[in-house]
């Protein structure tokens, strides 16, 4: 069932057990963790009630003006909290989501059981140049000239199929007419800041700690976690533990679904013993 709870549109999986919410990254959906989600509440694995959480900007939920981690995470709170008054949370986040969730933790720290952080660190990453190229080729397909999604597929220049259908999945429909569901604009507003982008950066939250269990998954290739993060990691969340794994790349769930699924299964044992 999909809803808008708390202003942001989510997705529920599981009926029963810990509640478990996923926190996706740039240009992402919550859906992108459906099949971990389902792994994770289904009857082969440990129960838990998952919500599959689309941040603002980004898929069904609404969008924002100016990006702020601080304003994302209140959305986030507030969604929790209507889903679920008064209960704690296995919150897992990636990249962009990962940074949402360690800020979640830091300034929401009662809404928390655990936390588990997808290949990224609580530091700035300079800039969106990574991403330019993406953010280009989307704000150039010629959304009134479009005739069908395989037309879309065509024009779009994209070389990796993977990427390609990562990015399409923002593409919507509606009659005749073509939109970006993610605030295409207001990415590209903050890539165009270079060095002082937002969403590249980590806000300033002063000495903020969380001495709750926090499990940090990083792809041994991607490089977007090294060893010089690990002492600023441990400042921000003094119970965290680093689990490389092996052969994955940034989209660690993508590269290593059973690792990912195992690693969250004793997550959530961990929280109802």
């Amino acid at each position: 069932m999909t809803h808008p709870a708390g202003g942001l549109n989510t997705l529920a999986v599981g009926t029963d057990g810990p509640r478990v919410a996923f926190l996706h990254g740039l240009f992402g959906q919550g859906r992108n963790w459906t099949q971990i989600a389902k792994a994770l509440a289904g009857p082969d694995g440990t129960a838990a009630r998952c919500l599959l959480v689309d941040l603002p900007d980004h898929g069904r939920s609404p969008w924002s003006e100016e990006f702020s981690y601080e304003g994302y995470a209140a959305a986030v709170a507030a969604t929790l909290e209507q889903a679920a008054p008064g209960e704690r949370w296995v919150v897992v986040g990636h990249s962009l989501g990962g940074k949402v969730s360690m800020v979640l933790a830091l300034t929401h720290p009662e809404l928390l059981a655990s936390l588990v952080v997808v290949d990224i660190a609580p530091k700035g990453y300079g800039d969106l140049d990574r991403f330019r190229g993406y953010i280009d080729e989307m704000h150039a397909l010629p959304l009134d000239a479009l005739t069908s999604r395989a037309d879309a597929e065509a024009r779009f220049r994209e070389p990796d199929p993977g990427v390609k259908a990562f990015l399409l999945q923002n593409l919507r429909r509606h009659g005749s007419d073509w939109s970006w569901q993610a605030n295409l604009d207001l990415v590209r507003r903050d890539a165009d800041r270079g060095s002082g982008s937002l969403i590249a950066d980590f806000p300033d939250l002063g000495d903020a700690s969380w001495d709750g269990p926090v499990v940090w998954l990083a792809g041994s290739e991607s490089g977007y976690v090294r060893p010089e993060d690990v002492p600023a990691m441990r400042a921000r969340f003094p119970r965290v533990r680093l689990v490389t794994v092996k052969g994955a790349a940034h989209w660690v769930h993508t590269d290593a679904p059973e690792v990912v699924v195992e690693t969250l299964r004793r997550v959530v044992r961990s929280v109802t013993t």
